[in-house]
C-alpha cells in the first residue's frame, strides 16, 4: 500500500511540476518547422505568423525549413519532437494528401499531433507560361485529349495537394496528365516559366505576383466565384462542374503537448488573426484568414484523409 501510495504522489508531483512549466511556457525561442523549401507558399505564412507571434509570446518565433519527400520529413520531426510547445509544425492540405499516397508514415497523420488552427485557405490556380499555347482551360483539356500524357503539370512532390488534385482534374476530365514532382514551388516556378513544364497547379500565394507581372497566363480557379484580383480568369468548375479546392494552412504541434499550451496558442494565433493587416496580407497573399478549434482542424485532417485515399484507390495511384 506504501509502495502504491508512493508511485500515486510521485505521479501527481510530476503533473504540478509539468503544469507550472507549461503555465510558464514560454521561456524559450519557438521553432514552427515548415516541411518545404524557402519562398513557398507554406513559407510565406509561416513567416507572418512567427513575425507577429514572437512579440506576443515575449520569446524569438523562428522558421526552420526541413524541405523534400513532399513535407514528410518535416512532420516526422515534428511528430517525434518533445510534446513542450517548442516545436510546432505549419501544417498543409499536403498533410492530408500524402497520408493518402504514402503506404507507410513513419507517423500516424492524425493521432501523432496536437492540432492547434488553421490560419489560412485559398483557392489553387491553373497557370502556364506568359509565351505558351494555351490559352484556357478547354483547350488545355482538349490537347490532352489529343495527345495523352504529353501535357505536364508540376507539383511539390508526390503525394502533395496539388498532385492528387492534378490527379482528381485528370479523373474529373478524362484526360492523363504527365506529373513532374519538386521538391518546393519556386523550383517549379522556375521549370514552367521556362516553358520546360507545360502547366502548373499551383498557391495563388506562390502564383499570384507573376500573373500580374505577367510572367504566367493563369487558366483558371479552384474557388466558386471568379477572383476580385485575377480580373478575367474564371473558375475551374464553369469548365468542370463540382471542381472547387479551397487549400489550407495550419499550425500544429507534437502529440501530448499539455492542453494549457494548445489553448494558449490558439488563442494568440487567432488574436493574430483578427488584425486587420494580417487579414489584408493573407489576402495580397489569395488567401483568407480561417480560424479554427483544435478540434474542428483534427476533424478536417481526418476527412481529408479519407477523401485523398478514395481518389487514390478510384484512379489506381501506385502507393509510394
Amino acid at each position: 500500500m506504501n509502495i502504491l501510495l508512493h508511485g500515486i504522489m510521485l505521479g501527481l508531483s510530476c503533473i504540478v511540476v509539468f503544469s507550472a512549466h507549461a503555465q510558464g511556457y514560454p521561456d524559450k525561442p519557438v521553432k514552427i518547422i515548415v516541411g518545404f523549401a524557402p519562398g513557398g507558399s507554406s513559407d510565406i505564412v509561416a513567416r507572418l505568423v512567427a513575425q507577429r507571434l514572437s512579440p506576443i509570446l515575449g520569446q524569438p518565433v523562428v522558421v526552420d525549413n526541413k524541405s523534400g519527400a513532399a513535407g514528410v520529413p518535416g512532420a516526422d520531426f515534428v511528430a517525434k519532437a518533445p510534446g513542450d510547445g517548442y516545436t510546432l509544425l505549419l501544417a498543409t492540405s499536403g498533410h492530408a494528401t500524402t497520408a493518402a499516397i504514402m503506404k507507410k508514415l513513419p507517423f500516424d497523420p492524425v493521432k501523432d499531433f496536437a492540432w492547434i488552427t488553421m490560419v489560412t485557405t485559398y483557392p489553387l490556380v491553373f497557370a502556364t507560361a506568359s509565351q505558351s499555347s494555351f490559352k484556357s482551360l478547354p483547350e488545355l483539356i482538349a490537347r490532352a485529349k489529343a495527345q495523352p500524357g504529353t501535357v505536364s503539370y508540376s507539383s511539390t512532390g508526390i503525394g502533395s495537394a496539388l498532385h492528387l488534385v492534378g490527379e482528381w482534374f485528370s479523373a474529373e476530365t478524362g484526360i492523363e496528365l504527365l506529373h513532374i514532382p519538386f521538391r518546393g514551388g519556386p523550383s517549379t516556378l522556375t521549370e514552367v516559366l521556362s516553358g520546360r513544364i507545360d502547366i502548373m497547379v499551383e498557391t495563388i500565394t506562390l502564383a499570384l505576383p507573376h500573373i500580374q507581372g505577367g510572367k504566367l497566363r493563369a487558366l483558371a480557379v479552384t474557388a466558386r466565384q471568379p477572383m476580385n484580383f485575377l480580373p478575367g480568369v474564371p473558375p475551374a468548375i464553369q469548365t468542370v462542374p463540382g471542381f472547387e479546392f479551397q487549400s489550407w494552412l495550419g499550425i500544429a504541434a507534437p502529440p501530448g503537448t499539455p492542453a494549457v499550451i494548445v489553448e494558449r496558442l490558439n488563442r494568440e494565433i487567432h488574436r493574430i488573426l483578427e488584425q486587420p493587416e494580417m487579414r489584408q496580407r493573407l489576402a495580397d497573399l489569395g488567401g483568407v484568414a480561417a480560424p479554427t478549434s483544435p478540434d474542428a482542424m483534427r476533424a478536417q485532417v481526418e476527412s481529408e484523409v479519407t477523401r485523398w485515399r478514395r481518389l487514390v484507390e478510384v484512379r489506381g495511384i501506385e502507393r509510394q
